[in-house]
């Protein structure tokens, strides 16, 4: 019984870590009506810039949730220059965008691994994390207990930014219908670079927060983005509930599949992406933004 109740808790978890990923770049897909390739690449960065100022090389950040806060800002303002200077210059062609998305990722890949070589780089636990939650005669790790409050205490803000503030209803809009929001006054040029810049941030945050996890290593990114595809796939562009039950259901999924058949694992994670695409090509929340 312990074994089924930690491999819940662990792709609980990691639902929670994909919402983190997805949810950012669903809204992207929904909104720009591009794929971001380098969606998994700004994940991979903010473990590798959280992990370099945990490390005290830069000499003054030693404290886990201060490095995490810097690099998914560090990250975010990158995904905002290159939305700025990259995408912008090749609006209204999805395919360019497409090509150069992917052309960064794999110009960062290489940059990555010039700058911190390739070997896996462990990240420990925060500080008072690191023991056990006993409930009854199950014993569950505390941080991924921990990770998982904070996907919902993240996905509680965004619904309420979402759903209550103005920068929401601008967002809701241009996903519905941009050439209409353009109409009415709303600067969807300003809102693509605040929401790729907040769909990277939130992608360098999960990628920091997931490192005493995953760790950090070459090929992170390219582990993480088919599973944000996924994802959006399943769950439906622009769509913050679809990102949030699209990664808890792949978060199932994929650890079930690893523990139970690890031979048909990724097999098992793509069948319902293939089943969704034939039977509701929008997903299963497409068209809503919440």
């Amino acid at each position: 019984m312990s074994f089924w109740l930690l491999l819940t808790v662990n792709s609980i978890t990691f639902g929670g870590l994909l919402f983190l990923l997805s949810a950012g770049f669903s809204l992207i897909f929904g909104l720009m009506r591009i794929p971001n390739l380098t969606h998994g690449s700004m994940f991979m960065v903010g473990a590798y810039l959280g992990s370099t100022f945990l490390s005290g090389e830069l000499g003054f950040i030693t404290n886990f949730w201060t490095a995490a806060i810097l690099s998914a800002i560090e990250v975010a303002v990158l995904g905002a220059l290159m939305e700025r200077f990259l995408l912008r210059r090749l609006a209204g062609q999805p395919l360019a965008q497409v090509l150069v998305t992917l052309g960064v990722s794999l110009m960062v890949a290489d940059l990555c691994l010039m700058g911190w070589g390739g070997d896996p780089i462990s990240v420990e636990t925060p500080s008072g994390l690191g023991g056990f939650l006993r409930v009854g005669p199950a014993v569950f790790p505390l941080y991924r207990v921990a990770i998982i409050g904070i996907a919902v205490v993240i996905a509680i803000a965004l619904w309420l930014t979402l759903e209550r503030t103005r920068l929401g209803a601008m967002i809701r809009a241009g996903v519905d219908d941009p050439q209409m929001a353009r109409v009415v006054g709303i600067r969807v040029s300003r809102l693509f670079t605040i929401v790729f810049g907040l769909g990277a941030g939130l992608a360098g945050f999960a990628g920091m927060i997931g490192a005493p996890i995953l760790s950090v290593y070459p090929g992170l990114d390219q582990d993480m983005l088919p599973l944000a595809l996924v994802v959006v796939i399943l769950g439906g562009t622009g769509s913050l509930l679809g990102s949030f039950v699209g990664s808890i259901v792949i978060g199932f999924i994929y650890n079930f599949g690893q523990a139970l058949l690890p031979e048909l694992a990724y097999f098992i994670l793509f069948l319902p992406m293939v089943i969704v695409l034939v039977v509701r090509p929008q997903g299963l929340f497409g068209g809503q933004v919440l």
